[in-house]
Order: C-alpha cells, then sequence, then structure tokens
C-alpha cells in the first residue's frame, strides 16, 4: 500500500506550528545579537572529512553534512558573525531522533571562547524552549570527569591503549576493537545516559583523537577545545573553538581520509578553497545544532518526524 504522508498531518499541526514558532524565535535571538542570516550551497564538491561520514551524491556533486566548510569562507571573507538554518543529508539509519534530510542550526561568533559560547547557547536554550527544559542553570564537565565518573576510566592516560582502557573501565575489548571504537562505545553505553537529564549537560574538552575542525587547548595539548550538549537526553549540539591553522588541519584531512578510504573505498578530492580559506578566516568559535530535536524538546514530542512536515 502507498503511504500518504499527509494523513497524519492534522494531529501533528500543533508540533509544526511551534516549529514554525521556534524558526522565528531563532531568528530574532541571533539578530538581536548582531549576527547576519547566510545561505551557502546545498551541493557541494566537498561535503566533510569526517572518518565515518556518509554522504549522497548529487550527480557530479554532494549534497553536504554541514553548511561549516561554506560558513568559514564566508568568515575568511569577513562576513561574521553569522548564522544559517540549513538543509542537510547524512546516509545513515532512520531512528526516532535521526532522519537522513534533516535541518541543522550553525553559527560562528567571532569570540573565539568556549566559555563564551556555552553561555550565548544557554541563553539560546532560555529564549527558545519552555524553563522547564532551558533549565536557570546548566551542567558542565570534561570527558575526563565524565569517564572517571561514570566509566571509572581514565580516558587521557590510556589514549591509544585500547587494552588499557578497556581494563580501566572493567569493559571486556571486542575483537579488532580500537581505543577509538571502545571510546565511544562507552561514550553511548555508560555516559551519555547520564547526561542532560535534569538540565542541559555540556561535555567539554575531548581527547585530541576527537579533535576534527577543532582547536587544540593551549594548557593542555592532550585535549581540543570542543564541547558538545546535551539537553533533554538528547544529543542536540557540537561545537568547537575552530583551528585556523590549515597546515595542522591538512594533516587531520590526510589522516581521516586515509582510514576513511581504507574502510569505504575513494571519494571526493581534497578542497583546497577551503584550507585556503583557513589561513584569512579570523579566530572564532562555531557550533552546529540538531534544529529538529531543538523542534522536539520545544513541542515536547519523542520522534523526530512529529516536527516534520513531510
Amino acid at each position: 500500500m502507498i503511504s500518504q504522508p499527509w494523513a497524519t498531518l492534522a494531529d501533528r499541526i500543533p508540533f509544526l506550528q511551534r516549529r514554525a514558532r521556534l524558526i522565528q524565535a531563532v531568528r530574532a535571538f541571533f539578530h538581536a545579537r548582531g549576527y547576519t542570516e547566510v545561505e551557502t550551497p546545498y551541493a557541494v564538491p566537498v561535503p566533510g572529512e569526517e572518518v565515518h561520514l556518509r554522504a549522497i551524491r548529487a550527480g557530479d556533486k554532494w549534497l553536504h553534512t554541514s553548511p561549516e566548510f561554506g560558513m568559514k569562507k564566508l568568515l575568511a571573507g569577513g562576513a561574521g558573525p553569522i548564522f544559517q538554518i540549513a538543509r542537510v543529508w547524512r546516509d545513515e539509519p532512520a531512528s526516532p531522533t535521526h532522519a537522513a534530510e534533516f535541518t541543522m542550526l550553525e553559527w560562528y561568533s567571532l569570540i573565539p571562547s568556549m566559555d563564551a559560547l556555552i553561555e550565548e547557547t544557554h541563553a539560546l536554550l532560555r529564549a527558545v524552549l519552555p524553563p522547564s527544559v532551558a533549565g536557570d542553570a546548566y551542567e558542565r564537565l570534561t570527558v575526563a570527569e565524565a569517564f572517571w565518573r561514570y566509566a571509572g576510566a581514565d580516558v587521557l592516560g590510556t589514549a591509544g591503549d585500547a587494552a588499557a582502557l578497556a581494563q580501566g573501565a572493567g569493559a571486556v575489548l571486542r575483537e579488532g576493537e580500537s581505543w577509538e571504537d571502545l571510546f565511544f562505545r562507552l561514550l553511548l553505553e555508560r555516559v551519555e545516559p547520564y547526561l542532560g537529564r535534569n538540565k542541559p549537560s555540556f561535555l567539554t574538552h575531548w581527547p585530541a583523537a576527537q579533535a576534527a575542525l577543532a582547536r587544540r587547548d593551549p594548557l593542555d595539548e592532550r585535549v581540543a577545545e570542543r564541547f558538545e550538549l546535551y539537553v533533554g537526553g538528547m544529543e542536540l549540539a557540537n561545537a568547537f573553538v575552530e583551528l585556523t591553522d590549515p597546515a595542522e588541519q591538512r594533516v587531520r584531512f590526510n589522516e581521516d581520509r586515509a582510514r576513511r578510504h581504507a574502510l569505504y573505498g575513494p571519494d571526493w578530492a581534497m578542497d583546497e578553497v577551503f584550507l585556503a580559506a583557513l589561513a584569512a578566516m579570523p579566530p572564532c568559535a562555531g557550533i552546529a545544532m540538531g534544529f529538529d530535536r531543538l523542534a522536539m524538546l520545544a513541542a515536547g514530542v519523542p520522534r523526530i518526524t512529529d516536527v516534520m512536515w513531510l
């Protein structure tokens, strides 16, 4: 039987109207703070460089998985501070909190401070979400603190040593499981269930191996100036104090590309324009937030499809 996506629309109209008001509130928040709303192309030659990135091809290009590369090129040209509410695509299995096509809210502040970005992010939550969800206060803890508290493991002291991390956590190391694999398994199974339950949780200072496009902490080279935000038991956002060194970024990209190609085969060429833009990009901090998940929290619904029009 052919599905009729409009059949349940009447039941979802209140949630979708809440989504529409949320978009207005988000725009008002950033306009009041002097941000400019921008638009970048959805079909791009390079969708990103993450190891496990599963992009969707669109002719001779790819549908972007984030507007990050495009927005950083705008920052290099002097457009900041900027924000964008963009459609993005990731070829990953559907779940109550994920769809292959979804909406991302991404913004870049010209204040290169994790503390300032955390405060601004919480201010946004308080401006657009019910007080019971946004909370008057938030929890902040480092990845090292969280792993020690909830998994009994020293992630920085065991960096790169999967057996040592497994021993510290009292976990059985699976065949072929790397340190990174075990890190994310412990994060998913033992740490994340405790985050963002009663108030927003900011999980900061990720191990340098998970630095991606983030600057290393000048006070501790073992970690990067990155945080993830959890609200209502969901991962909601990922943020960096941005790396602006094109040479270091090229090294990281090459490492990630080698691992991705070994797992999934060759794909796209390096984005040389992006690397050139980093040299001209001002110091800044950026964050990508799942807008549909934000709408779920605003509407108080359990499924991402509840806040999608079709």
